[in-house]
């Protein structure tokens, strides 16, 4: 081959065992993710518990950045302390090293029998987690396939003069070398990939040894970058694992650059094959960055807690709180969170109508005002909210939860619409009535008073029908719609009949009156939307249409000639 085409095969390489290695963290992820985040949660309490459970997680996972995004979560709800934390990313560090040993084994003759075995099961079933099995074996199949691949195309490289002189450059230079494999690992986001490549160059003859090592310390290094610039943004307390578990591999790896011609001969002793000293130099690199680090672990959690202390500004209320980034390679705990950041978005709708008629009983525009910058808190929730589902719906969701996602987008949107009409409506109608002086009368007012209480209450059972699905309140929330059409009604006419006799106060405030009552009905049908997909699953809106096109054949046939 020349040397376009051993580029091109060394690349396909690598894409498919990137590609590989993402298939098996995504089947495991919505396969076990809920029961493995579990484990991290029950675990977490103290250091040795937090480092069995970030090894053992880590070592099914196969993605310490996943466990880092999942233990910062954790700290950022104030579920776990920053001191067992710190732990379960060393034991993530060592558990990352489990699937590096299995896969330098001679295991790479049965990467055609795993993809086989993968696609069948895959396509055999439409049933979640046996999908996601085959999806796990094919992953499995591809990364050994891969590995294959890459060993192959860079034999003819051990002869290449370009290459020995750009290793030679790199001989010597171990910090550039590290600097290089950083780079790739936060690139690619998996340490095991570039960890995998560097093994697979070795086994070719292609890197020295003691560049391979370097390059294993920056592959280390890169894995821990990864989740550092994932928390970004989040609260002080979900930054501290990960900024120290990036502190302590930086530590790990600055003291073992000097040391690596030491090491070398003792790996030489435990096997002869490049393929296993490098596996064997990262599997010992974490264990013992582990081992030193476990006993000064009350060190890095103050140093980490004196970077990321706690924030004494109020929060923020229109940043979400339960729309967790890690939970999005598990659809059911990913549904949850934007379930439960949708009834957050709930409470604000429901504050905003509650202050709502005091707005217009005592004329505070202060008031007014707070309510209107309640909307904007509303609006950001919204589109927090349907980002994390359009994320979530890149996934393949089974049946049931692709129509939960779209029962949240469809609830929140509606909620969102209620807020709107709140903020551009009643409260454009209350400023009108504080700038004019208008004032209703006593039996208006009871009029506006009684209907507003009706449309809380039927918020109030929208949002518990959203978490419950309950089939009776559905129904008795659709029957409401009734009860306010009624109520509209009754106090229209009733307002109709003081305007009649003449009152003052009522022919002031009569456009201001109706208006009102118009929009409170309006967020009434915003709200009880949410019972049709409960509806729809019973199957009682199907029927409901049935009866009504039976009763209209009937009527016209009643109406006919005969």
């Amino acid at each position: 081959m020349n040397g376009s085409e051993v580029l091109l095969a060394v690349g396909g390489g690598v894409a498919l065992l990137l590609w590989g290695v993402r298939m098996v963290r995504t089947a495991i992820g919505r396969a076990f993710g809920a029961e493995l985040r579990r484990v991290l949660a029950v675990c977490g309490r103290n250091r040795f518990l937090g480092f069995g459970a970030g090894l053992g997680v880590t070592a099914v996972l196969q993605s310490s950045t996943a466990t880092a995004l999942i233990v910062a979560s954790f700290a950022g709800r104030g579920l776990i302390a920053t001191v067992p934390a710190l732990a379960v990313m060393l034991g993530a560090d060592v558990g990352t090293t489990v699937a590096a040993q299995i896969l330098s084994l001679p295991v790479q003759m049965f990467s055609p029998a795993l993809v086989l075995a993968g696609v069948v099961l895959f396509m055999a079933t439409s049933a979640a987690r046996p999908r996601n099995m085959g999806r796990l074996l094919l992953g499995l199949g591809l990364m050994l396939l891969a590995l294959r691949q890459i060993v192959a195309a860079t034999e003819p490289l051990r002869d290449s003069q370009g290459l020995a002189t750009i290793l030679e450059m790199l001989h010597g230079e171990g910090l550039i070398a590290i600097l290089v494999a950083a780079i790739l690992t936060w690139l690619a986001h998996s340490s095991l990939a570039v960890v995998l490549l560097v093994m697979s160059l070795s086994a070719s003859g292609v890197l020295p040894l003691e560049v391979a090592l370097a390059l294993v310390l920056g592959a280390n290094v890169g894995g821990a970058l990864a989740p550092v610039m994932a928390t970004a943004g989040t609260a002080p307390p979900a930054r501290r694992a990960p900024m120290g578990n990036l502190l302590m591999r930086l530590a790990g790896a600055v003291v073992a650059l000097p040391l690596l011609p030491l090491i070398q001969p003792l790996l030489a002793h435990l096997s002869e094959a490049p393929a296993r000293q490098v596996v064997n130099f990262h599997t010992g690199f974490n264990l013992a960055v582990a081992l030193l680090m476990l006993p000064l672990i009350d060190l890095v959690a103050r140093l980490v807690e004196r970077l990321y202390p706690e924030a004494e500004a109020a929060e923020d209320p229109s940043r979400p709180r339960h729309l967790d980034q890690a939970a999005l390679d598990s659809p059911a705990d990913a549904l949850a969170c934007a379930a439960r950041e949708a009834m957050r978005m709930g409470d604000h709708v429901e504050r905003m109508l509650e202050r709502t008629m005091r707005v217009f009983e005592t004329d505070d525009a202060r008031l007014a005002r707070e309510v209107e910058s309640e909307d904007d808190v509303v609006d950001a929730l919204h589109e927090a909210i349907k980002l994390y589902l359009a994320q979530l719906n890149r996934q393949e969701l089974d049946g049931r939860q692709g129509a939960r996602s779209v029962e949240i987008l469809v609830f929140t949107t509606n909620l969102e619409h209620a807020g709107d009409i709140i903020d551009k409506n009643l409260m454009e109608l209350a400023a009108k009535k504080i700038r004019n002086k208008l004032r209703f009368s006593p039996a208006g007012l009871a009029e506006i008073r009684e209907f507003h209480a009706l449309i809380l209450e039927n918020l109030r059972r929208s949002l518990n029908l959203f978490v419950s699905g309950d089939v009776e309140l559905a129904r008795e929330l659709v029957s409401r719609k009734v009860v306010v059409r009624a109520a509209e009604r009754d106090a229209t006419q009733r307002h109709l009949e003081r305007l009649g006799a003449g009152r003052p106060e009522t022919i002031q405030s009569s456009s201001l009156h109706l208006d009102i009552l118009r929009d409170l009905k309006r967020i009434n049908s915003h709200l009880t939307s949410v019972a049709y997909p409960v509806l729809e699953r019973t199957g009682e809106l199907r029927r409901a249409a049935r009866e009504r096109e039976a009763a209209a054949e009937a009527l016209a046939g009643d109406s006919g000639p005969g």
